[in-house]
């Protein structure tokens, strides 16, 4: 089979980006990158994911099962580098993604994560981008994922006052709380070293939905409807803030649920 035009696969493009691809196959990858839109788009993304590892989900892998992991993660065969000897063992991202699966597979959500994103390979809106990216972290939730009663009310409020204060906002919990649709949790995460604001919610008809808020200067821009990674996503932006509303409802009625969040918060 030739392998020249082969699709690479995430752990090969993650590991092209850390540098432990062997000369030849780092250039097959930085070949296909220059002919392929899909897979510039993809390095595109995995370059961007710059996440603080060990930081941002040491409490997940601390609840996870540690003979799993370890089992797992040496199942993974290492690459034949130079640059690969000075790396930490389970430092680099390959690894880590490695871990990360089992935790997932062993039902342990991600719940404390910080979305960190550099500037990759290629300059494009900024808007489009930071929805991309939070879709592909909401799609790893499940009904599972927000379990568990809701906050008591002052709780509620806590957790909103947080986000206000860090992102300027001056939302009441009444403007974001959902009919039908319960409030489970309020997360200060970062976006392109911005805070980024997320409000997750349990829909117990289509599951999880959240509310997230960058700051932005894209200016206003009315509501409009797109579909992210199977999940319908409407997104608005004022003069200070970009926003998107984000879940498994039908269109119709994420809107409904948007445009009262806009009336009762005057965003």
């Amino acid at each position: 089979m030739n392998t020249k035009h082969t699709i690479p696969s995430d752990e090969d493009l993650t590991a092209f980006i850390d540098g432990e691809l062997p000369a030849e196959e780092a250039a097959r990858i930085e070949a296909l990158v220059s002919k392929d839109e899909s897979v510039a788009e993809r390095l595109d993304f995995l370059a961007r994911a710059n996440l603080p590892f060990e930081q941002a989900f040491a409490p997940l892998l601390s609840e996870a099962p540690r003979e799993k992991l370890e089992r797992m993660l040496a199942a993974i065969p290492a690459q034949n580098s130079t640059s690969s000897a000075s790396a930490p063992p389970i430092a680099t991202r390959r690894r880590f993604l490695g871990a990360l699966a089992a935790s997932l597979v062993a039902g342990i959500a991600i719940d404390r994560a910080v979305i960190g994103i550099g500037r990759g390979f290629s300059a494009k809106d900024e808007n489009s981008e930071w929805r991309a990216v939070v879709a592909e972290y909401i799609s790893l939730y499940t009904p599972e994922t927000l379990t568990g009663p809701v906050p008591a009310r002052e709780v509620q409020v806590a957790q909103l006052a947080s986000l206000n204060e860090k992102l300027g906002l001056s939302l009441s919990l009444e403007a974001v709380l959902l009919p039908g649709i319960d409030f489970k949790r309020a997360l200060l995460l970062q976006y392109d070293g911005k805070p980024l604001a997320q409000i997750a919610y349990l829909d117990p008809e289509t599951g999880p939905m959240a509310l997230c808020i960058v700051m932005s200067d894209a200016g206003r821009k009315p509501p409009d409807l797109e579909n992210r990674k199977g999940m319908n996503v409407v997104y608005w932006s004022n003069a200070m803030h970009a926003f998107m509303l984000i879940g498994h409802a039908a269109a119709d009625k994420m809107m409904a649920i948007a445009d009262g969040v806009r009336e009762r918060s005057a965003v």
